[in-house]
């Protein structure tokens, strides 16, 4: 028998290379789609999952839509740049059992990471108190800056959801404004927010709010505030004395 020739070798390999290769580019198209796929569906590792391209936030088009033109008309404004808007939104939590305990701490940080939907930045103590046994430079507080798509979002799920579970809420009181059209509140628990766990943290943490805005006046602030869906508490009216 006559033996294969090296070009008849060639011949027979090259059919098995080329399926090879094929079967090899296909995988990598297999792999990049799936790689696609997790990516559009899984949030990344961290605290912070980016928001989708072309999102607006329902407080941002109200905004536009109906609160800047009702101010406009309000305040007799003749540009939109003139109208008040809320530039940004600190929360602020103390923990002051952070001195004996540095898990309360976490405990605190991981709450705020599931209110905000952004890692809080830890504030640290800038004088020694002998009588609070506190130290320079020693961690008490955590605080985030909302800006931007979550700013609106923070707002929106507040008035909406957060602020209705507060216990015998009558109101926000128009004093809370700082003369300059920022508001400020204090809350006595953290619960009220449905994203904390009260398995994980059943102690009540008190926490500072502060909407901050470029009204100018607490006149501005308010209607502007007012406008977006904070619920203020109506002003008391004085009945008059009738003598029977």
């Amino acid at each position: 028998m006559a033996k294969d020739t090296p070009k008849d070798q060639k011949k027979e390999h090259a059919p098995k290379e080329h399926k090879e290769h094929a079967s090899k580019e296909q995988q990598k198209a297999k792999n990049k789609e799936a790689s696609q796929k997790f990516h559009a569906t899984e949030a990344p590792k961290g605290a912070v999952a980016p928001m989708p391209k072309g999102y607006l936030p329902r407080m941002r088009e109200l905004y536009a839509n109906t609160v800047r033109p009702a101010l406009m008309k309000d305040f007799n404004l003749s540009s939109p740049m003139a109208a008040p808007k809320i530039t940004k939104i600190v929360i602020n939590i103390g923990v002051s059992e952070a001195k004996e305990n540095i898990q309360a701490l976490d405990l605190a940080k991981e709450d705020l990471t599931m209110i905000t939907g952004q890692a809080p930045q830890l504030r640290r103590a800038k004088k020694s108190i002998s009588n609070f046994k506190l130290r320079e430079g020693m961690p008490i507080a955590v605080r985030v800056t909302l800006r931007g798509i979550r700013m609106y979002e923070f707002f929106d799920r507040f008035v909406s959801v957060s602020v209705p579970r507060i216990r015998d809420f009558q109101g926000v009181d128009p004093k809370y404004f700082d003369g300059r059209g920022n508001l400020n509140m204090g809350l006595k628990e953290h619960h009220i927010f449905p994203e904390v766990n009260m398995e994980k943290s059943p102690k009540a943490r008190g926490m500072n709010i502060t909407f901050v805005t470029t009204a100018g006046d607490d006149a501005k602030g308010q209607a502007l505030l007012q406008y977006m869906g904070m619920p203020f508490k109506k002003p008391e009216v004085k009945k008059p004395n009738v003598k029977p």
